[in-house]
């Protein structure tokens, strides 16, 4: 992803609060499989799965 503006990284929408995420280095082995767009949301994630507002994974 060297040399590409920062428009038009590839994004992603966040299962648990649905807000659009970019592209990170850190994430570049594994973008396919990156669903959450920050710890916070991942951890949440098993809580909103109890209240049965996400179906669990």
């Amino acid at each position: 992803m060297r040399g590409v503006k920062k428009e038009n990284l590839p994004t992603k929408t966040c299962l648990v609060c649905g807000l659009p995420f970019t592209w990170r280095k850190k994430w570049a082995n594994n973008w396919d499989e990156v669903k959450y767009c920050s710890e916070r949301c991942r951890k949440r994630r098993a809580s909103i799965a109890k209240e049965g507002r996400l179906a669990p994974f």
